[in-house]
């Protein structure tokens, strides 16, 4: 039977989350600025130089995700089906597009929001501009004008899938396998397959290399540890009902910047309605800023940076509204669908990132041929 905890405890523990989110997302913004992590780096590497190097770190980072998150549901510490990707409606459209739209966006924009939080704590004022401009547009896919028409026109095209949203269900399905048992021997799979392709080239096996790759890995899982059982209370004493404290969507969390750096404008601007609330997709945004800042500013790296260009101007704006949109209608950025998404080995999350990757291509492809 739940221990029954009082509305005071209940405070302590979201003061706790809040605290926990913030330290590790300042770990975050360090590392991913130190290592220069960027997923639209490591696209751009290899479509410009060939070079795998920082796809390799993004592959690390996706199986310690993957092969934690995996082994948390085998533990039964977690249950996927309480996550925000445990839809069985398959919304290919709204997957497929927004992750190309996501992607154009991340080029245009010079990084993806994630880069971009970090960019910005290192005094990249662009990346304001960009974030702004992100926010604006996600908040209207999701409450505004742009929510209407993706409401009624794209996110209901799609199919029901048939053994649920995670290739673990599949498994089960197919083998008979309890579904933790499945969610367990999927994970590990997944990941020997990233780890064999990791370790194929033997340059990449630096202590740089493998501490940026698995520490943002394990980054990924100590959210989902925090939002899912740190901060699980079985029984709310107001509710009496099940509840993953300090999360926008009352589910399981974990990295996501573009609908949090949304809820921030939104919080700014409509803050005296009563209804806004600090969440921990809201925290973490502050934690990778500070985390960046803390490190450019110990690295003599901090540098105040703005625009020269109209164009250049022009360029990020159309980015910020593009990973804005695309990041709604895909549920989720490089980090929200890309590292977080695909650690539940989400059919969806699969999808999104395909476009991403897809709509990145394509954005550099033009920008090679513009150029030459």
């Amino acid at each position: 039977m739940p221990t029954i905890i009082t509305a005071d405890e209940i405070q302590n523990l979201r003061v706790h989350i809040w605290a926990m989110g913030f330290v590790l997302s300042m770990l975050a913004g360090f590392l991913i600025h130190r290592g220069h992590f960027c997923t639209m780096g490591a696209i751009s590497d290899w479509v410009v130089m060939r070079d795998a190097t920082r796809l390799r770190q993004w592959a690390l980072a996706l199986a310690v995700a993957i092969l934690g998150f995996g082994l948390m549901v085998w533990w039964d510490w977690i249950d996927p089906l309480n996550t925000i990707y445990a839809s069985s409606h398959l919304s290919w459209l709204s997957g497929i597009l927004g992750g190309v739209l996501f992607g154009v966006g991340m080029v245009l924009a010079s990084g993806c929001s994630g880069k971009s939080l970090v960019r910005l704590g290192a005094g990249i004022l662009k990346s304001l501009v960009v974030l702004l401009a992100m926010a604006v547009a996600g908040l209207s896919t999701m409450k505004g004008l742009t929510a209407v028409w993706r409401v009624h026109q794209i996110d209901p095209i799609g199919f029901q899938l048939p053994h649920g949203p995670f290739a673990g269900q599949w498994l089960s399905a197919m083998t008979g396998w309890s579904t933790d048992q499945s969610y367990g021997v999927s994970a590990c799979l997944v990941a020997v397959l990233f780890f064999l392709w990791i370790v194929k080239d033997r340059s990449f096996n630096t202590l740089f290399n493998w501490v940026m790759g698995a520490g943002l890995g394990l980054l990924v899982v100590a959210f989902w540890w925090l939002s899912g059982v740190f901060g699980f209370v079985p029984e709310h004493p107001e509710t009496l009902e099940p509840v993953f404290l300090t999360t926008h969507s009352g589910r399981m969390e974990a990295l996501s910047f573009t609908a949090p750096v949304a809820y921030w404008l939104d919080a700014l601007l409509y803050y005296s309605d009563g209804s806004k609330r600090l969440t921990l997709g809201m925290v973490t945004v502050a934690g990778v800023v500070s985390g960046a800042a803390i490190s450019a500013v110990s690295q003599g790296s901090f540098r105040w940076e703005s625009f020269t260009q109209r164009a250049d101007l022009v360029r990020h704006l159309l980015g910020g509204c593009f990973m804005g949109v695309g990041g709604v209608l895909a549920m989720g950025c490089t980090f929200g669908q890309g590292l977080t998404g695909l650690s539940t080995l989400s059919l969806g999350s699969l999808l999104s990132v395909v476009g991403i990757f897809l709509g990145a291509v394509a954005a550099l492809q033009w920008q090679l041929r513009h150029n030459a």
